[in-house]
């Protein structure tokens, strides 16, 4: 989504806080250091929160303050920028990027959506769960980017009138909630996801596997999946007889593809190549070492050129976390979220399971507010932190945050595919905001039951 312009009174705001942390005396139990820390932080979320800059600039000023305030070296600052998880991300980006220049993406799309049987609930759900799919394997902005031109050529061809047509609203929901579903899926649908494990990595020296986040999280994917069309046909009435003519436009979409072409193949196979060494190599050779060596052998093999990723690799992303790792590591060393957590702590009996409901509903609400993975810079070191005092495997508060963090339903700048769908003009966020706030809530209460009933069956316990 575009920047706005810089909020100035914002800026001065966050300043005058930090500067003003930075001159009182430490408070007891809390280092020096460890108060400085905590005044970038509170200043780094008052910039994230209201994007008064870029929230890649915010990670620069993050990196940059934490020396400049003595809460840590600049080489260990500027190492941790190095992250494994930025250069999965490099990696994932890049794979993307190849997808979309050859056009493989769009044709998985098309052929997908070319199954279905004519009727206007089943053209629905096989969006819903194309957009899904497509997300299990690229970052879920792509997709929905990739999958907007194709939606709207189909509410063309049926000649709905926006702002006028229910169907035309269900056609960009579906989507959109398709797409920031599947997102969650898997480590490449959202850059939040490896941040989250880069975050981890940092805080316990754990990590989380491609394979094992998938066997936790591909299954409540598809329940919310299921959540997710039904509360879309609850709310919204489809109101078109047939859809034949949509098919004739996914048919003029293939027939302009052509064939399958050779960078189209090679793509593909490095993008099943890749996958398959993240499942059974990922914990041996390592997440991101795979990644650049799939980003490397797709200039090898010609699929694209710098031009390619120049023009699609999200560099503010990869300078935002950057900086999100690098806060959350200094939060962790200099003691200052163990203080945090002693003072939510204090008097107060918190179980896991109440703990759960607590830090999954904040990431699910926040995220609608602020980017998602603003959301996880914010509250995972902190969840870190709480799990530590109360007994929370960290593994396990790690998907607590960064998978209800993916799940916006509501407002454009929760997330991306929010923003693309809302552009096209078939609806207005009014008509959306109570369809949004039950699948929101319905969508918290099945990832709070998924993960009671069926994480302790694949091993993932919450202490």
């Amino acid at each position: 989504m575009p920047e706005d312009k810089p909020r100035y009174g914002i800026i001065l705001l966050s300043l005058i806080v930090l500067v003003a942390i930075y001159l009182i005396p430490a408070p007891e139990g809390l280092s020096v250091e460890g108060k400085n820390a905590l005044g970038i932080f509170i200043a780094a979320i008052i910039l994230w929160t209201t994007s008064a800059i870029p929230l890649s600039v915010t990670g620069l000023f993050v990196i940059a303050l934490l020396p400049l305030l003595n809460v840590m070296s600049s080489k260990e600052a500027f190492y941790l920028f190095g992250n494994k998880a930025v250069f999965f991300i490099l990696g994932a980006f890049i794979l993307a990027a190849a997808m979309m220049k050859t056009g493989v993406s769009k044709r998985v799309a098309l052929l997908m959506l070319n199954r279905f049987d004519g009727t206007p609930r089943k053209l629905l759900f096989s969006i819903m769960l194309s957009s899904a799919l497509l997300s299990f394997i690229m970052p879920e902005h792509a997709v929905a980017a990739m999958m907007f031109p194709v939606v709207a050529a189909i509410a063309d061809s049926l000649d709905l009138e926006p702002l006028n047509s229910k169907y035309g609203t269900l056609l960009f929901l579906s989507m959109a909630w398709g797409t920031i579903i599947g997102g969650v899926g898997t480590l490449l649908g959202g850059a939040r996801n490896p941040l989250a494990i880069g975050l981890l990595e940092e805080n316990s020296g754990l990590t989380i596997g491609f394979f094992e986040w998938c066997i936790a999280i591909i299954p409540i994917t598809f329940v919310m999946l299921g959540v997710g069309f039904t509360v879309l046909n609850v709310f919204f009435k489809i109101d078109v007889d047939n859809v034949r003519s949509a098919r004739k436009v996914l048919e003029r979409h293939l027939a302009r593809m052509g064939k399958i072409s050779v960078n189209e193949k090679k793509a593909g196979f490095v993008l099943v190549s890749t996958v398959f060494a993240w499942i059974f190599l990922g914990n041996i050779i390592g997440l991101a070492v795979i990644a650049v060596l799939s980003a490397v052998s797709l200039f090898i093999l010609n699929v694209i050129n710098w031009d390619d990723v120049e023009s699609n690799v999200n560099w503010g992303i990869i300078l935002m976390y950057g900086g999100a790792i690098a806060m959350g590591s200094a939060l962790s060393t200099t003691g200052t979220v163990e203080w945090i957590a002693a003072l939510a702590l204090d008097n107060i009996l918190l179980s896991p399971l109440i703990m759960l409901i607590i830090m999954s509903l904040i990431a699910k609400f926040l995220t609608e507010g602020i980017s998602n993975s603003a959301a996880v810079a914010i509250l995972l070191p902190i969840g870190f932190s709480l799990g530590d005092v109360i007994g929370i495997n960290p593994i396990a508060m790690t998907y607590i945050v960064a998978v209800p963090a993916g799940l916006a339903f509501i407002l454009p700048m929760g997330t991306p595919p929010n923003a693309i769908a809302y552009s096209s003009g078939y609806y207005e966020i009014k008509e959306i905001l109570l369809p949004g706030i039950i699948l929101n809530l319905t969508s918290w209460i099945v990832f709070i039951l998924m993960a009671i009933t069926y994480w302790p069956l694949v091993g993932i316990s919450l202490t």
